[in-house]
C-alpha cells in the first residue's frame, strides 16, 4: 500500500516564495474551500508533477512556475511503501528530480528518465493514467475511464489487477521473437550459402586439373607479351630522350635572348631621353636670341655652333635607336624561337612520363599474372588441403542445420508463449475472472447513489447499461449528473479492487468539484455517507466552492489569494 504523508510545495503556480503544507495522512476525510483563483486544486497538479513530472490540469511545464516570482518552483512529497519511508522532491528553474528513500538519495548517477522509471515501476507500480483514475476525480482535467480509448482502459485494468507484468512479459518475447526471426534469415542465408561453398568448392576441385595447365600457359604467354611491350617502350623512350638532348643542345643557345632584350631596352630608353632633351635644346637655341631669364643677347656664332652640335647628336642618336630597334626584333626572334624549344622539351618529357607509367603498368601486370600462375601452381600442389576445406565446409553447413533446427523449436515455443500472454491469452482469462466482480462494485456503489441501473463492461471493456426504462443504454446517453454517479462508482470500484489485489492500494482519495456541478442532483448526505463509512482506509480530500459543507467534514482547509499569492487562511 502506498501511504500518502504530505506535500509541500511553492513558487508553483499561485503559491509564493514560502512553502504550503498539507498533511495528508491526518484526518479521514478533509474539505478543501476556497475562492475561484484561490489555489485549492493547486494540489492536484502539485501532487501529479511531483509522482509524473506532469501535472494533473492541461498546464504548460513553463507555466508551472509562479508568474512573479519566476524561479525556485519547489514540489516536496512524502509517503510510505512496505515499511520504506520515500521523499520525492521535484523543481523547475532549476529542473531538480532527486528521490530519497529512508533518507538515503537513490540513483545520484542515473539520468531523470531512468529514475522516472524506477519510480514509477519499482517504487510506486503505478503510472499517470492509472493514478488519475484511483485517486483522483476532478472535474477539470480529470479523464472518466468510460471516455477513454480501449487500448487505455486495459491499461488500467491491467494495472489494477497487477497483470501488467504479462505485457511486459510479452514485450519481451516480441524483442526475443523479432531477434530469432533476424537470427533465423541469417542461418537460413548462412545454410544457402555454405552449401553454394561446398558446390563451388567441388566444382573447383573438379575443374582445378583440367584447366590449370591450360590457364598456366595462357597466362605464360601474356607475360611474353608484356615482355615485348615493355622492351618497345623502351625503345621509344631512349628515342625521346636523344631528341630531348638534342633540344636541350639547342635551346642553350637562346636561353640569354630574354636578358639581351632587357639591356636594349634599357639602352634605348636612356637613348630616347638623350634625344627628347637634345630636341628640346636644339628648340630653345632655334627660337631664341635672348636668354629668357637674365635678358642677355646669346652671342650668334655660339647659337649657330651649339645648334649645328645638338643636330649632329640628334641624327646620331636616332641612328642608334634604329639599330637598337632591329636589336631587339632580332632577340624577341630568338627568344620565341627560345619558347618554342622549351614546349617542344617540356612535350618530349611528358612523353617520356606517359610510357615510363606503361611500363610501370606492364610490370604491375607481369607480376599479377605471375602471382595468378603461382596461385595455380600452389592449387596443383596442394590438392590435399582443397579436399580438406571441401571436409570443413560440409561439417560447417551440420552446424548450421543444427542451430537452424535448435532456433526453430525455440521460435515455436516463444510463438506458443506469445499467444498465451496476448490479449487473447492469461491475461483474457484473468480479467474474464475480475470482470464480474468489478461489475458487482460498481452497482452496488450505483445503487449506494440512488442510482438503480444494471451497468457492466465486456472483455472488451465496452459498456452495457440497462435500466427500467430503457434497455442497452451507452454512457454518453446520461445527463451529466448520472455519468458524475458512474464515474464515481468505478473510482470506487477500482480502489476496492486495487485493495482486494494488494497491487496499487493507496490511502489518498481527492475529488475536486464534485458536489459543485454533476452532483448537484444527487443527495449530498449520501454520497458523504459512501466517503465516511464504504470507502475503507482512505484518507479522503474533497476540494469544492461550498462553505456550506465545512460541517460535514472532520477537517475543514481553506485557500485564500492574498497579494496576489494563494496561502492557507
Amino acid at each position: 500500500m502506498i501511504e500518502f504523508q504530505r506535500i509541500r510545495y511553492k513558487n508553483f503556480l499561485a503559491a509564493g516564495n514560502y512553502f504550503t503544507e498539507i498533511e495528508l495522512n491526518a484526518e479521514p476525510n478533509t474539505l478543501i474551500i476556497g475562492g475561484n483563483g484561490s489555489g485549492k486544486s493547486t494540489l492536484l497538479d502539485a501532487l501529479c508533477f511531483g509522482l509524473f513530472n506532469k501535472p494533473f490540469r492541461q498546464v504548460n511545464r513553463s507555466q508551472l512556475v509562479n508568474s512573479t516570482n519566476e524561479r525556485d518552483a519547489i514540489v516536496e512529497l512524502e509517503f510510505a511503501v512496505n515499511a520504506h519511508e520515500y521523499k520525492i522532491v521535484r523543481g523547475i528553474k532549476p529542473n531538480r528530480f532527486e528521490i530519497f528513500r529512508n533518507g538515503k538519495k537513490l540513483n545520484e548517477d542515473s539520468s531523470a528518465q531512468e529514475q522516472q522509471k524506477t519510480l514509477e515501476g519499482q517504487i510506486l507500480k503505478l503510472n499517470y493514467k492509472s493514478f488519475t483514475q484511483i485517486v483522483i476525480l476532478g472535474s477539470a482535467s480529470f479523464v472518466p475511464f468510460m471516455q477513454l480509448s480501449t487500448a487505455h482502459r486495459r491499461e488500467v485494468i491491467e494495472d489494477l489487477l497487477d497483470i501488467k507484468v504479462f505485457s511486459s512479459m510479452k514485450d519481451i518475447l516480441k524483442t526475443r521473437l523479432k531477434a530469432s526471426r533476424d537470427e533465423l534469415k541469417v542461418l537460413e542465408l548462412k545454410k544457402q550459402s555454405t552449401a553454394d561453398k561446398i558446390v563451388m568448392q567441388q566444382n573447383f576441385i573438379k575443374t582445378i586439373e583440367k584447366d590449370s595447365n591450360n590457364d598456366i600457359n595462357e597466362k605464360q604467354e601474356q607475360i611474353e607479351n608484356i615482355y615485348k611491350d615493355i622492351s618497345r617502350y623502351q625503345e621509344c623512350v631512349e628515342d625521346i630522350l636523344v631528341k630531348v638532348s638534342s633540344k636541350e643542345d639547342e635551346v642553350e643557345k637562346y636561353s640569354d635572348a630574354t636578358d639581351t632584350i632587357r639591356k636594349l631596352e634599357t639602352f634605348q630608353t636612356k637613348l630616347q631621353t638623350k634625344r627628347h632633351n637634345n630636341c628640346k635644346d636644339l628648340d630653345f637655341f632655334e627660337e631664341n636670341s635672348n636668354c629668357p631669364t637674365c635678358t642677355q643677347v646669346i652671342d650668334e656664332d655660339f647659337r649657330l655652333n651649339k645648334t649645328e652640335q645638338l643636330q649632329k647628336s640628334i641624327s646620331k642618336s636616332e641612328k642608334s635607336l634604329s639599330e637598337i630597334k632591329q636589336a631587339i626584333s632580332d632577340e624577341q626572334s630568338r627568344e620565341r624561337e627560345f619558347s618554342t624549344l622549351q614546349r617542344e622539351i617540356t612535350k618530349l618529357n611528358n612523353e617520356v612520363s606517359q610510357t615510363n607509367i606503361r611500363i610501370s603498368e606492364s610490370n604491375k601486370l607481369r607480376r599479377q599474372i605471375e602471382q595468378e600462375i603461382q596461385a595455380i601452381t600452389d592449387k596443383l600442389e596442394n590438392r590435399n588441403t582443397e579436399d580438406e576445406k571441401l571436409s570443413k565446409f560440409k561439417q560447417d553447413l551440420k552446424g548450421v542445420l543444427d542451430d537452424l533446427t535448435d532456433l526453430t523449436k525455440t521460435y515455436e515455443y516463444d510463438s506458443q508463449a506469445n499467444l498465451l500472454l496476448s490479449d487473447e491469452g492469461v491475461k483474457r482469462n484473468i480479467i474474464k475472472k475480475y470482470l464480474p466482480l468489478i461489475n458487482q462494485q460498481a452497482n452496488r456503489y450505483l445503487q449506494m447513489m440512488d442510482f438503480y441501473i444494471n451497468f457492466n463492461l465486456d472483455e472488451e471493456f465496452k459498456e452495457k447499461i440497462e435500466s427500467p426504462i430503457h434497455e442497452n443504454f451507452s454512457y454518453s446517453s446520461f445527463s451529466e449528473g448520472e455519468k458524475m454517479r458512474i464515474d464515481l462508482s468505478l473510482m470506487f470500484s477500482w480502489r476496492e479492487i486495487a485493495r482486494m489485489k494488494n497491487s496499487v492500494s493507496t490511502n489518498l482519495l481527492i475529488m475536486d468539484e464534485v458536489f459543485d456541478s454533476s452532483l448537484d442532483g444527487f443527495g449530498t448526505d449520501e454520497f458523504m455517507k459512501i466517503i465516511r463509512f464504504v470507502v475503507k482506509d482512505a484518507n479522503i480530500f474533497v476540494i469544492s466552492h461550498k462553505y456550506e459543507l465545512h460541517d460535514k467534514f472532520e477537517k475543514c482547509i481553506e485557500f485564500k489569494r492574498t497579494k496576489g499569492f494563494s496561502r492557507i487562511a
